[in-house]
């Protein structure tokens, strides 16, 4: 086992894999720009590294600076948490040429998995339908070309994707020719990698995706699904597992493909894969996201496992030692994004309590919220043995959370979870429509 990570990240999930690291007995370094010197994850680290200005290209995805902050300070491993470098082959790669773990799959199966052609015929042949789509886009050119394949509307989708960003959906090759360069840029200052590809547009539909461990042993387990319908321009709002349009049949039929088809390619560590459920009860197969995903404590609250801490064993070769039948799946888990909606400092924090309700955040009183980076400034979490009662237990717990001095969205997710579609569990991903 290590004894020292550092994490390659900020905010609540830094604070969140530091946490973790703690309860192991492990030593933590936390890297930080200039903007985040007096933020949480700096001070319930062990150790604190500037790694640049606020900028996140100059900080956040400054490979060179992360790898000498590791080498500095003695860290065995490297966590990336989510966004930023966590899906970065070349990052992965560097880190294993300088003797350090990367907590996340090797840097061969990541450069296998970038390939979204390679990734689809691995589904295709594990029996999982497949949305028609392309590989990496070389240019715009090619774009045209197959957009008019596939035909109109297709999703543009950025090939480092993740959190909503750089993902279009294109209506005509006007529009195409309008967005193609605004969604690699936003793919570029995000994520470092400005490639793009297409996939087909299902529509209406459902997003569905399935939360994997793996270890080094080809052991894979599902850990449930999640429902990631209500979202606004692509951008998750509420997430919930299980999925109130899964049936036990369709869960079982489903797992089993994703079980063989993650054994197949020898993948290690935690993952996900997304789906979109058409209406005819079909599920169709998107992309894997080789990292931890951001509403990964819906999964941990409903089946009561640490995600975090299982990335860290199996990054360090320790097998699951668990079984499907092991996963219990009771009840429902439901998650509320809090994003900010504007910039300041905090004044006052109150966090809800009772049984079963878990605030992610990386707010303090006094702490500034900045425009650098991603909105999100905390995720509540619930869990109940019904959904009527998880949906109650939600309510009480958003009109408990005060945040003061910075303008959240607070006020829609109540008004969310209150509407009369999301009660039933009657809803797509078209549910926010021109909110």
């Amino acid at each position: 086992m290590f004894s020292k990570i550092l994490i390659a990240n900020r905010g609540e999930i830094a604070e969140r894999i530091i946490r973790a690291c703690k309860e192991m007995g492990i030593a933590t370094v936390a890297v930080y720009s200039t903007a985040d010197s007096q933020t949480l994850a700096t001070a319930l680290a062990d150790e604190a590294v500037c790694i640049g200005p606020p900028p996140a290209g100059e900080s956040y995805l400054n490979e060179k600076n992360i790898i000498s902050a590791a080498l500095l300070t003695g860290a065995q491993a490297i966590h990336p948490g989510y966004g930023f470098l966590s899906e970065n082959a070349g990052f992965a790669m560097m880190c294993r040429k300088n003797g350090i773990v990367f907590i996340g799959p090797d840097p061969d199966t990541m450069q296998c998995l970038e390939n979204k052609a390679f990734v689809k015929k691995i589904m295709k042949d594990a029996g999982l339908r497949v949305i028609e789509g392309t590989g990496v886009l070389k240019n715009e050119t090619e774009a045209e070309a197959e957009a008019k394949r596939i035909g109109y509307p297709v999703m543009l989708k950025a090939c480092a994707g993740g959190g909503g960003r750089g993902i279009y959906i294109v209506r005509s090759p006007e529009e195409l020719s309008r967005i193609f360069p605004v969604a690699s840029a936003e793919a570029r200052a995000a994520f470092s990698d400005g490639t793009l590809y297409i996939e087909k547009y299902v529509y209406p539909a459902r997003h569905i995706e399935v939360q994997i461990l793996a270890d080094e042993q080809r052991n894979v387990i599902c850990l449930g699904e999640r429902d990631c319908s209500i979202q606004k321009r692509h951008q998750k709002l509420i997430e919930e597992s299980p999925s109130p349009a899964v049936t036990d049949k369709m869960r079982a039929e489903l797992f089993a493909a994703v079980t063989a088809a993650v054994g197949s390619i020898g993948y290690v560590g935690a993952g996900t894969l997304e789906f979109l459920l058409d209406t005819e009860g079909n599920f169709w197969f998107m992309e894997m996201n080789i990292r931890l995903q951001v509403e990964h404590g819906v999964t941990e609250i409903l089946t009561r496992t640490d995600l975090v801490k299982w990335q860290i064993r199996t990054a360090a070769g320790i097998p699951l030692g668990m079984k499907q039948e092991d996963i219990s799946i009771k009840g429902t888990a439901l998650e509320c994004r809090i994003n900010a909606k504007a910039t300041g400092a905090l004044k006052s924090l109150h966090v809800p309590g009772g049984p079963f309700v878990r605030f992610d955040t990386c707010l303090a009183e006094g702490v500034n919220v900045t425009s650098y980076y991603d909105p999100l400034v905390g995720k509540l979490i619930v869990w109940s043995g019904t959904r009527e009662e998880a949906i109650r237990k939600m309510r009480v717990a958003l009109c408990e959370l005060v945040i003061d001095g910075v303008e959240t969205n607070i006020a829609e997710q109540l008004e969310i979870i209150g509407d009369a579609k999301f009660v039933k569990g009657d809803y797509n991903c078209s549910f926010m429509g021109d909110r």
